[in-house]
């Protein structure tokens, strides 16, 4: 006589049950991304509601440490109570070493380099709040060179433009005022790669929970991903930013990669993305994204075109990757856009002094 749990009636449900149960999360993420889509500026600002109302309830809980927020000097020749020459924002998710081969190399120069890190996945113009925020604690009156790479260009225009130079306004703050601004791999325009952040965010929850490593508030502590909304080309922030006037006096340099094809990094990334997330609503929008990004290839996540600012120079191109103008790599040993950027600092420091 065969035991009841073996039945193969009783099997075939409890194989439906598991199938649904696994199936469903992924059905509805399918069904919010299309109407995500369809409406990007409310799905932003639940996004925003939510951060705020997780702060408000689980203030502990989403405090990030302190090393992660505010200004964090580079350099290892000046102390760290001498005021920094060159302030440094990095972009979204960036993992931390953004810096690490310029900050030494401004260093061997004698520039002053700090950093500012900031929650870099909540909403842009709240970073830029944050910057705001933290700007009088800057010592010192010299006007301060400010760097941006990626998404970090778009905190450093908005807060220019919005705290310090406001059209037709006094300006919002106090402190030190800028000399110039060196935009690295920043999407003025948007960029389409955006699209598919949420794809690989759930790729990283599910290497997550593989690894018995899951946690909700590590993952909301930088933002609830409005930034991506913000990050596209047909963005209400984009739109609002590329309105505004920039202040006569503050020169802008942009600096901006090309590839002749994706790397394999992004390739594998995408690979393994198709076979963790098997659904053909899912793939069918991420096959459409990734086509569209890599017809406009740019650095492989900015396009050249969205790189240039109206009245200001064309933007330098380097062959390098999007993190490889600034990060050795694979295809760049030597970070191209280090030595333009030295080049720029120094000569903005020379007309300075004389």
């Amino acid at each position: 006589m065969k035991p009841k749990n073996t039945h193969p009636s009783r099997r075939r449900r409890r194989l439906t049950a598991f199938l649904v149960l696994l199936g469903a999360p992924l059905l509805v993420l399918a069904i919010w991304v299309g109407w995500a889509e369809q409406n990007p500026e409310q799905e932003r600002e639940l996004r925003v509601e939510v951060q705020d109302r997780l702060q408000q309830w689980f203030p502990e809980a989403m405090e990030l440490p302190d090393e992660l927020v505010g200004f964090v000097p580079r350099s290892e020749t000046f102390t760290a109570d001498q005021p920094p020459d060159v302030l440094m924002l990095h972009g979204l998710d960036e993992p931390g070493d953004i810096w690490d081969a310029l900050s030494e190399a401004l260093d061997d120069t004698g520039t002053n380099a700090w950093e500012f890190r900031y929650p870099n996945d909540q909403a842009i113009d709240h970073s830029t709040d944050l910057l705001a925020q933290h700007w009088d604690q800057l010592e010192g009156d010299d006007p301060l060179i400010l760097i941006g790479h990626s998404m970090g260009g778009l905190v450093i225009r908005d807060f220019v433009t919005r705290y310090l130079h406001p059209s037709a306004a006094p300006p919002q703050i106090g402190g030190r005022p800028v000399a110039g601004v060196i935009l690295v791999a920043t999407p003025n325009h948007g960029s389409e790669w955006a699209r598919l952040r949420v794809w690989l965010e759930v790729r990283e929850w599910l290497a997550d929970i593989q690894e018995q490593r899951f946690s909700l508030f590590a993952g909301l502590r930088d933002g609830t991903g409005a930034a991506k909304i913000d990050l596209r080309p047909d963005s209400a922030f984009l739109a609002d930013l590329n309105a505004r006037p920039w202040p006569e006096g503050i020169p802008i340099r942009i600096i901006g990669g090309i590839l002749p094809e994706p790397t394999p990094a992004m390739r594998e990334s995408l690979a393994a993305l198709d076979d963790q997330i098997d659904l053909e609503a899912v793939a069918g929008h991420i096959s459409e994204w990734w086509e569209q990004t890599d017809e406009e290839l740019g650095d492989g996540v900015v396009p050249v075109e969205s790189l240039t600012l109206q009245s200001h120079p064309e933007p330098l191109i380097l062959e390098a990757s999007h993190r490889g103008l600034l990060v050795p790599g694979p295809l760049t040993d030597e970070p191209p856009a280090i030595d333009p950027v030295l080049e720029i600092v120094d000569k903005w420091r020379e007309q300075r002094i004389n």
